[in-house]
């Protein structure tokens, strides 16, 4: 029998274009190389040698190449932000560490382990000073810019407390887990506003929608509020629970806060109360920020995630009017034929088959 033939393929790899990166680097003599000292001065030449031509094609090209909108410089888009003068903190650090030491009331309580920390004013001081930067990597990290205000960007200066439940125990934050039966009615609130101000508050999922994947739900939108009185502003849409579709994991629902330069009217925006037609609750916030940005500015976010459970068919079936949709195949139960009282030719686990699933004591009596 003639074995088979196998074509046989020579590679020939080509000779670079020019010199690779770092070929004239010693490689046996690593110890005449010259150190940097510093990540200032390390910084610097890596700035340099970032801008000599190079006959290579880096990874950041080839993305720009195939999406000339990947990494393209976002715009900000919301209030300017005044960072704090970083050589005015460390003094006021130092001076804090120094009036420290000379307490020594405070001393003593730290050495008997009897000394407490005030979170309120930690929550505080985080708020006014890093709060911003933190919160708006958290929304970059989850993609909330990029589905809500694509290639725009913003630093939420405005910390937004949105409790859920009768004794506001469940809180969201950013990112944190909720479920929908948390989330059934709509929350408490509240955050820190001028005397005189108005708001618009927003609170949308960019992943539930069935049919459109770049439309999303509103489910809840006030607008004119004055103050910080969630409350006595314009219901333009009344508060819908989440209803994640079983089978499609995590959804994000976002909170976002926007402040007025003055009074808006939302006829466009408005939705008929009740309003519970999911078409009519097709909403893009994109779409919603530029009809109306030159009156009002998003300054504060809040989010979490929630997933399906037993009150998301409850909210399909008699809130939405409308049979739910399912998105993974729900095993049916393993059917076992009725026990027989003689089971000829069985093996001898035939009757595990029709135990009540309790803990078995296996001969302990």
């Amino acid at each position: 029998v003639p074995k088979p033939i196998t074509p046989l393929v020579l590679c020939r790899r080509a000779r670079p274009l020019g010199p690779m990166p770092n070929e004239e680097l010693d490689l046996q003599n690593l110890k005449s190389l010259e150190r940097y000292r510093s990540y200032t001065r390390y910084l610097r030449r890596a700035e340099e040698a970032k801008k000599q031509p190079v006959w290579w094609k880096t990874y950041r090209a080839y993305m720009e190449q195939a999406d000339p909108d990947h990494d393209a410089e976002l715009v900000d888009i919301g209030l300017p932000l005044c960072r704090p003068s970083r050589t005015k903190e460390v003094r006021e650090r130092r001076q804090v560490i120094k009036d420290n030491k000379k307490n020594a009331e405070l001393e003593r309580m730290t050495r008997l382990r009897t000394f407490k920390i005030p979170l309120d004013r930690v929550q505080e001081t985080w708020e006014k000073t890093t709060a911003p930067f933190q919160i708006k990597r958290l929304a970059e990290h989850y993609g909330v810019f990029k589905d809500l205000f694509p290639m725009a960007h913003f630093f939420p200066q405005v910390f937004l407390h949105v409790h859920y439940g009768k004794d506001n125990s469940d809180q969201v934050h950013f990112g944190n887990r909720m479920t929908p039966t948390q989330a059934t009615s709509a929350p408490q609130v509240s955050f820190n506003a001028e005397e005189g101000s108005l708001w618009t508050l927003l609170l949308t999922c960019p992943d539930e929608h069935l049919q459109d994947n770049e439309a999303e739900y509103v489910h809840w939108l006030v607008g004119n509020i004055p103050g910080g009185a969630v409350q006595a502003g314009d219901e333009l849409c009344h508060y819908l629970p989440p209803f994640p579709a079983r089978g499609t994991g995590f959804h994000r629902y976002i909170y976002v806060l926007f402040k007025q330069e003055g009074p808006i009217s939302f006829q466009e925006d408005v939705r008929p109360s009740p309003c519970f037609s999911l078409e009519e609750r097709t909403f893009k916030t994109q779409d919603f920020y530029r009809r109306h940005q030159d009156h009002m500015t998003p300054v504060g976010v809040a989010f979490f995630q929630s997933q399906w459970d037993e009150s998301v068919t409850n909210t399909f079936h008699h809130t939405l009017n409308m049979r739910e949709p399912v998105f993974e195949f729900i095993r049916p139960p393993v059917y076992h034929p009725p026990q027989v009282k003689f089971p000829h030719r069985q093996p001898l686990r035939y009757l595990d088959r029709y135990r009540d699933g309790k803990e078995q004591t296996y001969g302990i009596y």
